[in-house]
C-alpha cells in the first residue's frame, strides 16, 4: 500500500506542477503576446525565457502525470489508460510547437538589434504570425487535447473509484466543456481569451487542482484494482496444481 501512496503523491505533485507552470509561463511571456512591437521594441528577454522555461516544466509534468498513473489505471482498462497517455503526449507536443514559435520571436529580436538595416514592418508581421501560431497551439494543446485527456482520466477514475466520484464528475464536465469550447473558438463563436472562454476553462482547472490535492493529501481510495490481478490458470496448469497439492503423480 505504501507503493500506491507514493504513486498517488507523485502524480498529485505533477498535476499541481502543470497548474503552477501554466500560469507562471503565461505571466512571464505575456509581453510577447500583448506587444505587437516586441521584436522592434525594448523587449523583456529574461522574462520571456523564464516563462518558456516554465512551459518546458509544464510539458514534462503533463507527460509525467500519465506515465505515473498508467501502471495503476491499466488494471481498470488498459486501452483507455494508453489513450490517456497518448492524449497527454499529444498535448505536450502541441505546447512545444507554440513554445518554439515564441523562441523564434526572441531570436528575431536579437537579430534585429544586430542588424541596423532590418525592416521593422516585416519583422512585426513575422512576429504577429508566430504569435498567431502559438495561439492556435494553445487552443489545440491546453484546449482540445487537455479536454480529451481529462475525459479519459475522469472516466477511469469514476469507474475505478480511486478518487471520490464527485472529483471524477468535475473532470468529466470540465473535459467536455474545454473541448467544446475549443471547437466553438475554431468556429468563431467567441474569442479564445474572452471572458466566456476563460469561464468555460475554470471547471477543468478546478478538476486538476482538486485531483492533485486529493492525491497528495489522501492518496488513492482502497479499491479492488489496487490488488494486482492474479492471472487465471489454464486447465492444464490448474490440473497440475491439483496434482501437486494432493501429492498424486501427474
Amino acid at each position: 500500500m505504501k507503493l500506491y501512496r507514493s504513486t498517488a503523491v507523485t502524480a498529485g505533485v505533477f498535476f499541481l506542477l502543470t497548474e503552477v507552470a501554466a500560469i507562471a509561463g503565461v505571466a512571464f511571456y505575456s509581453p510577447i503576446l500583448n506587444g505587437a512591437d516586441y521584436i522592434t521594441g525594448a523587449g523583456a528577454e529574461g522574462s520571456i525565457l523564464l516563462g518558456l522555461l516554465f512551459e518546458l516544466l509544464l510539458v514534462i509534468a503533463a507527460v509525467a502525470t500519465a506515465i505515473t498513473l498508467y501502471p495503476i489505471l491499466k488494471w481498470q482498462h488498459e486501452g483507455l489508460a494508453l489513450a490517456f497517455v497518448a492524449a497527454r503526449v499529444l498535448e505536450a507536443a502541441v505546447i512545444l510547437v507554440g513554445s518554439f514559435s515564441l523562441l523564434a520571436i526572441v531570436t528575431l529580436r536579437q537579430q534585429f538589434e544586430a542588424t541596423p538595416d532590418a525592416d521593422p514592418a516585416t519583422l512585426s508581421t513575422i512576429g504577429s504570425t508566430l504569435v498567431a501560431l502559438r495561439d492556435w497551439t494553445y487552443l489545440f494543446g491546453p484546449g482540445f487535447a487537455l479536454g480529451a485527456a481529462s475525459l479519459l482520466l475522469a472516466s477511469l477514475m469514476y469507474s475505478s473509484r480511486l478518487v471520490p466520484r464527485g472529483i471524477a464528475v468535475l473532470g468529466l464536465v470540465g473535459g467536455a466543456l474545454i473541448s467544446l469550447s475549443a471547437i466553438a473558438v475554431m468556429l468563431g463563436l467567441y474569442g479564445q481569451f474572452s471572458t466566456l472562454g476563460l469561464v468555460v476553462a475554470l471547471p477543468v482547472f478546478a478538476w486538476e487542482l482538486s485531483l492533485a490535492l486529493w492525491l497528495i493529501l489522501k492518496g488513492f481510495r482502497p479499491v479492488s484494482i489496487l490488488s494486482t490481478p492474479v492471472p487465471s490458470l489454464t486447465p492444464a496448469a490448474r490440473e497440475a496444481s491439483v496434482h501437486r497439492s494432493t501429492g498424486r503423480p501427474d
